[in-house]
């Protein structure tokens, strides 16, 4: 599977993967990338979008396979994974499966599945209509087809995910977008409750907070990434959940893209555990001298 990613920063920082949600691709994280100051910062683009291969598989563990061979690929360790929708779940799934690699998740408006059944347990359709809308608006760089499936699996109840949230062994901040979010709050408030080293704050400006709200998000993040190891271990009392006021029409407006700095890519074979075997994962990466146009989705 080949994967495209930027890299910015300091390659001898800590790691930090940056995976967008559907819709988006790699460039959505340049405004935050270049606020992490001495960390090595690689933002990947999901397979079906952007620079990565398309594919005729989107389950969810593809995806999820996909970042832990990116790690195994860049023999990455102790890195920080962020992720916003479906990136949030890819890299909460990575965190459970290899979690001597990762030492701090950021979870932002986490696309967590309904428990089960029901209509208090559905993404708002009306909100999930207007995010896919802010896709489809924009030109489009990824695969329908993989964007419909990631929704649709999504959707369904799954208990078994939910039944493994307490054996999450990383200090984790997730981030809700309030009530104007296609993510219900009380599913993510649910979620923090369930993970043992997790916290909830609150930026009430719908789904995508990094986009929407840069400067809150960034401060919010930046101060969970600065806490001594000790304050966010898994075990500890959190404080109160945080909600950041901030407002809901500061769209940032498009920047200029950058060029390409030509593709250099490592090959190595990934491996999930005694029983599987992941595909094969190419990075090709890429730099990003400057912001490329934002383009986030659901």
């Amino acid at each position: 599977m080949r994967l495209g990613c930027r890299e910015t920063g300091d390659r001898d920082g800590t790691p930090v993967v940056l995976l967008h949600g559907s819709g988006s691709s790699a460039g959505t994280w340049d405004r935050f990338a270049a606020r992490l100051t001495g960390c090595r910062a690689i933002a990947i683009d999901l397979r079906g979008h952007a620079s990565s291969a398309r594919t005729r598989r989107y389950a969810l563990d593809s995806i999820r396979d996909d970042v832990l061979g990116l790690l195994e690929a860049l023999d990455l360790r102790d890195a920080v994974l962020i992720g916003h929708s479906v990136g949030g779940y890819a890299a909460l799934a990575a965190a459970l499966a290899e979690p001597e690699r990762i030492t701090r998740l950021v979870l932002e408006d986490l696309a967590a599945p309904p428990k089960a059944p029901g209509p208090a347990t559905r993404i708002n359709p009306a909100q999930a209509i207007g995010a896919m809308a802010s896709i489809l608006g924009r030109g489009r760089d990824y695969q329908l087809r993989a964007v419909a499936s990631i929704l649709r699996q999504l959707s369904r109840p799954d208990p078994a995910w939910w039944a493994r949230l307490g054996e999450v062994v990383q200090p984790a901040l997730i981030l809700s977008g309030g009530t104007t979010s296609c993510i219900p709050p009380q599913r993510l408030a649910e979620v923090t409750a369930a993970m043992p080293g997790a916290r909830l704050a609150t930026i009430p400006v719908g789904h995508r907070v990094h986009s929407l709200a840069p400067a809150e998000f960034a401060d919010e993040v930046l101060a969970f990434l600065a806490e001594p190891a000790s304050l966010t271990a898994p075990g500890n009392a959190w404080p109160a959940p945080a909600s950041v006021t901030a407002p809901g029409n500061a769209q940032p407006a498009p920047v200029t893209a950058p060029g390409d700095a030509g593709p250099a890519s490592v090959t190595r074979p990934g491996n999930a555990g005694p029983s599987t075997k992941r595909a094969e994962t190419t990075v090709a990466a890429f730099g990003a001298d400057r912001p490329a146009p934002i383009a986030e989705a659901a």
